[in-house]
């Protein structure tokens, strides 16, 4: 591992903003699962938890990233933070079940306001590896909440309920970013990704063993166009034009004078 990150750390700026750019990609698949409930006019078979759990993450990962000092996991969770309240007030205009969705939605933002107060809270030097824990076992319940329904998708021989679009671009996803904890030799990233890209391969060898109705070709392809498109919106957010730079910094010359 040592010897790996060696190697990658000429790259790391790079790999870091690969990282960055694949994961606001990753957080518009979201939108795929809105675009089933507008097309179907409810909620029927869709949970709202994949929303839910990444408005929490965002928010936590969020707060990790000023812990860590690291913009681009600011820049990061920021996006995706919006982005998750948008697909939950898609959701939540839908659905027949809008006091269920409160509850849960009350539930969330309880657990998210407890896990921030005790960032704050902790002792400086513990805060780190202490929150750092707490973000990767909480990540791990996400990622492998698909899976709580292994035995129906055996049963009944499909994936239907798979949210294909967010394990799919979340494989990527959580490959880069294994790539970044190996650079900055962050145990908390590396043992997050590893995880997370042998859950999203089991995920995605459910689509192989029991494909859905769905074509599954058709869906890569979905997938992929919208995280292109991101990738290129993300781009202006990450690296912003040079004209625009100057301007910036000729408005913030004349306040100063």
């Amino acid at each position: 591992m040592e010897m790996l990150s060696d190697v990658l750390q000429p790259y790391k700026e790079l790999v870091g903003s690969v990282a960055a750019i694949v994961t606001i990609g990753q957080m518009f698949s979201g939108s795929f699962i809105c675009y089933d409930v507008y097309k179907q006019g409810n909620t029927r078979g869709i949970t709202i938890a994949p929303f839910l759990g990444g408005v929490v993450m965002s928010l936590l990962n969020l707060k990790y990233g000023y812990i860590l000092r690291d913009d681009k996991m600011i820049q990061v969770n920021l996006v995706g933070l919006a982005l998750n309240i948008v697909y939950v007030l898609v959701y939540f205009h839908y659905t027949s079940e809008k006091v269920k969705v409160w509850a849960k939605i009350g539930l969330a933002g309880a657990f998210t306001v407890a896990l921030l107060g005790y960032a704050e809270m902790e002792d400086p030097k513990l805060v780190e590896n202490r929150f750092g824990t707490i973000i990767t076992a909480f990540m791990f319940y996400l990622i492998a909440s698909p899976l709580f329904g292994l035995r129906e998708i055996i049963k009944n021989q499909s994936t239907e309920g798979l949210p294909f679009p967010i394990i799919f671009s979340g494989a990527i996803v959580t490959f880069m970013w294994l790539l970044y904890g190996i650079i900055l030799k962050n145990k908390f990233l590396i043992i997050q990704n590893v995880v997370a890209v042998i859950l999203c391969s089991i995920q995605l060898s459910l689509f192989v063993i029991y494909p859905s109705k769905r074509a599954t070709e058709e869906r890569i392809q979905n997938v992929v166009a919208v995280i292109l498109c991101s990738i290129q919106l993300s781009l202006f957010v990450i690296y912003p034009s040079k004209r625009a730079t100057k301007e910036k910094v000729k408005a913030k010359a004349k306040k100063a004078d």
